[in-house]
């Protein structure tokens, strides 16, 4: 069930907190084992009610990134979450999250500056 949206704000703030809160509840599905593929920015867009196009626009207009760029930050936010929170190996949270897991130790490196090991251990010295 859709939220209403609050009467200040605009369409496009709108599809922006939309297109948000629905990248935060798949990675969830993820985790949970509610779903098995991470969705593609055409497929969301769709689930949304809207043109890949659009969300694309609204997106790069209101925040100045492309929508990937948040999909790319949730998922590393997610991954940080797990391998501070859980013993999972990292090949599994890889798994988990739909990449082979030398992508995503490459994927994490480059949006973080550190592999996944790196920073569980550095969780777990903190």
């Amino acid at each position: 069930m859709k939220k209403a949206a609050p009467q200040n704000t605009s369409r496009p703030e709108e599809i922006v907190q939309q297109y948000l809160q629905f990248l935060d509840g798949h990675l969830d599905d993820l985790v949970q084992g509610k779903a098995t593929q991470m969705l593609q920015l055409r497929q969301i867009a769709a689930a949304l009610y809207i043109s890949h196009y659009h969300l694309t626009d609204t997106v790069k207009q209101l925040l100045g990134h492309h929508p990937c760029h948040f999909y790319d930050q949730k998922i590393i936010l997610k991954a940080k979450e797990m391998l501070a929170e859980t013993s999972l190996p990292v090949s599994e949270i890889a798994l988990t999250l739909t990449y082979d897991p030398s992508n995503f130790s490459k994927f994490f490196k480059k949006l973080t500056g550190q592999t996944p090991g790196d920073y569980r251990k550095a969780q777990l010295k903190g």
